[in-house]
């Protein structure tokens, strides 16, 4: 990956959301594999995966900090971040491959039924959304059996210190059985998180079993890697 001082601009935190079909391409997730098991969603935005996971038989919640608004609070938020997201798309389209998403109409598109499906589902099923924020969940030990991860850990790190994303990971950690994943490793320019080494390193030290795995996907140029945490 080249170095590059082009970055997306964001203010805070972008509160957007995934689809089920994006994760399933950036976590290489088989469905089928994950019926019937536990899943966390943390940070979860305003992704739909959990509404769509729970449609295929996958027992699925979600964490963020904003799930304490109101939703006529949370939309107005979200819209508004949607708006500012898709602008700088269309200001810094060179950064990205359109590949899964066609072009920048795709993406969009994309984003808006995220929130969509979301909006529904967190009004008629509150219960699969807890308004709780990293790096202290409130989960007994070993929760869920796969904890996923998207665009927090490592993407701010201009904003957020390595003694955050590690304690924030470990904390992923211990309400799982079975493993972490973890996407992108890189910041908002694009670049490899640059802490990255130092957080694997430590995690191992500690006993787990970090790995950086290739993954389907690539949105971010240059980045199409996850990091797999297992023996947690």
């Amino acid at each position: 990956m080249t170095d590059t001082t082009e970055r997306l601009e964001v203010d805070g935190f972008a509160l957007i959301g995934r689809t089920f079909e994006e994760y399933v391409h950036m976590f290489d997730l088989d469905p089928a594999a994950l019926a019937g098991q536990t899943v966390l969603d943390c940070p979860s935005g305003v992704g739909s995966f959990v509404r769509t996971a729970n449609e295929r038989g996958i027992d699925a919640m979600g964490v963020d900090i904003a799930y304490g608004m109101s939703p006529t609070r949370l939309s107005q938020l979200a819209n508004a971040d949607y708006e500012h997201v898709v602008a700088q798309l269309r200001e810094m389209s060179s950064l990205f491959e359109w590949g899964f998403y066609g072009d920048i109409d795709g993406r969009s598109r994309y984003l808006k039924r995220a929130h969509e499906e979301f909006s529904d589902d967190f009004e008629r099923n509150r219960g699969r959304y807890v308004h709780a924020a990293l790096p202290s969940l409130p989960f007994n030990s070993d929760s869920f059996s796969v904890v996923l991860s998207a665009h927090c850990l490592f993407l701010y790190g201009d904003r957020l210190d390595r003694e955050f994303y590690l304690a924030s990971l470990r904390e992923l950690a211990r309400v799982a059985t079975e493993e972490v994943r973890v996407f992108p490793l890189s910041e908002l320019d694009t670049n490899r998180y640059h802490a990255l080494d130092w957080i694997v390193k430590t995690l191992e030290s500690e006993g787990y079993t970090p790995e950086q795995v290739s993954v389907p996907f690539e949105f971010q140029r240059g980045v199409a890697e996850m990091l797999r945490i297992t023996d947690v």
